[in-house]
């Protein structure tokens, strides 16, 4: 077997410093994490942080963008493969109940969001994955008949959110107690333009 190439071992360094970061956000905080510390986690060399990243803030970015893209990019899926309005719900309620506001993805959300108030371009990168998770959400209540379904699909959005990051405080809020809350904001999805369309006449 070949050695791997330079170009090949840079992305595998810049993977292990994605990682090291992603891990050492929820653990340390968003301003906790340093060059050393994060080269030291990815057991690589501390100027190759620099080498792969422009700044130390650069690499937390990108870090905590991955691990949020990849939680949001999981409704898209939920929503096309369920059979039934109610099952989507079902499916993508079940899909946060990992999500207990103490494990180190809700952690890392809470530092992303922080840390974004201070930095307008991780607050634009966080806005464009949360956008795409909206868009989508909005084309499955459309079809579904919610009526306002960019607004709702805003709400629904940031109530589980807000649900999983309440449960580092109130572990008692479960899907299972949301759930139900959530079906009647969203109301009978089969019934919502006609209703809409009753109120219009």
């Amino acid at each position: 077997m070949s050695s791997p190439t330079s170009a090949e071992r840079g992305v595998e360094v810049r993977g292990r410093l994605l990682a090291a970061a992603a891990e050492l956000i929820p653990l340390l905080g968003w301003r906790g994490v340093s060059t050393r510390v994060v080269a030291q986690k990815a057991g690589v060399a501390p100027g190759l942080v620099h080498y792969h990243f422009d700044s130390v803030q650069s690499l937390l970015r990108q870090a905590a963008v991955g691990v949020m893209g990849q939680v949001l990019a999981a409704v898209p899926p939920v929503l096309s493969g369920a059979e039934s309005g109610e099952k989507a719900m079902g499916q993508l309620l079940a899909s946060f109940e990992d999500f207990d506001g103490t494990d180190s993805t809700s952690l890392l959300f809470v530092e992303a969001y922080l840390a974004a108030t201070r930095d307008s371009q991780l607050r634009a990168e966080l806005s464009r994955i949360l956008e795409e998770a909206r868009l989508a959400l909005t084309a499955w209540l459309d079809a579904q008949g919610t009526p306002a379904p960019a607004a709702t699909a805003a709400v629904l959005i940031a109530t589980l959110d807000g649900v999983m990051l309440h449960r580092a405080v109130q572990p008692a809020m479960t899907t299972g107690e949301i759930g139900p809350v959530l079906h009647r904001l969203l109301g009978n999805p089969g019934n919502g333009k006609e209703e809409a369309g009753s109120e219009r006449r």
